[in-house]
Order: structure tokens, then sequence, then C-alpha cells
């Protein structure tokens, strides 16, 4: 594989993928560059606020609100968990329980506590518990 840059001013960002073949490894850099210009419109107090996929923590469902958590900030965000996850498709964020999303780019480690349960360990030293029924489902992000 060869990457080239070069800055071009006045122009707006542009990625050109030139490949010999079209196979899965070319289509899953594809999703995940247009993964990267997902942005989500959020509320904090009556003010809306985009907020770019690489800013998200995790999102948390709490009594049936949605809450988006950055590293210093939490927002209010109008959807449902089912409507969240169509919108995640091919994304780093991966459900780790019934009422949790993580973004993995922000996953420290995960390690085993007491009693067989998971916990996942955020840069921002942020932890959250982790189902072992959606533990596939971090494993296939990775390996993806």
């Amino acid at each position: 594989m060869q990457i080239v840059t070069r800055q071009v001013e006045g122009k707006p960002l542009t990625v050109t993928i030139e490949y010999p073949q079209y196979n899965e490894s070319t289509m899953r850099l594809i999703q995940k560059i247009n993964s990267l210009d997902l942005k989500f419109c959020a509320y904090s107090d009556d003010k809306q606020i985009r907020i770019e996929l690489t800013e998200v923590y995790y999102i948390e469902n709490v009594e049936r609100k949605l809450f988006i958590y950055t590293k210093n900030d939490v927002y209010r965000f109008d959807s449902t968990m089912v409507q969240l996850e169509s919108i995640i498709a091919d994304t780093q964020l991966v459900r780790i329980s019934r009422t949790c999303i993580m973004n993995t780019d922000h996953l420290k480690q995960i390690r085993q506590v007491k009693n067989s349960h998971l916990e996942a360990v955020l840069d921002n030293d942020e932890m959250l518990i982790v189902s072992r029924k959606y533990l596939k489902d971090i494993k296939r992000v990775f390996k993806g």
C-alpha cells in the first residue's frame, strides 16, 4: 500500500483510493473513512451542539433517554438505541451492554473483575461494565 499526501489550499479534504481489485479490505477502508465524517446533533441545556464521532467516548441509555459522553461533557441525544445502532454500523462504536455503546478508539484495556464481570477502561480512566453477551462484538471490531 502506498500513501500519498499533499496540501491543496482552498479545497475541501479529499481522499482518493486507487485499488487493483475491489475486495473486503478496500470496502472496510472506505467504510472507515466514511465513518470519520459522522457527527451527532445533541443538546446541552437548550443549545444544540454537533459532536464528531471521534469526540464520543460512550453513549448511555438512562431512563429511556440517550446521553453522549465526551472527555469532559455530557450531552442529551434525541434517538433510540435501535435507531442509533443503524447509524453507527461500520464505525468504531460498539454495544457493550443493553444500555451502553462504547467508542473502541478510546478503549485502553478490558479487564476481568470479580464475579466474572468484565470492565472496559477508557483512556480518560472512565470504567464501563461489559456484558459477556456483547464481548463478541468488541472482538469483531478489533479483528476488523
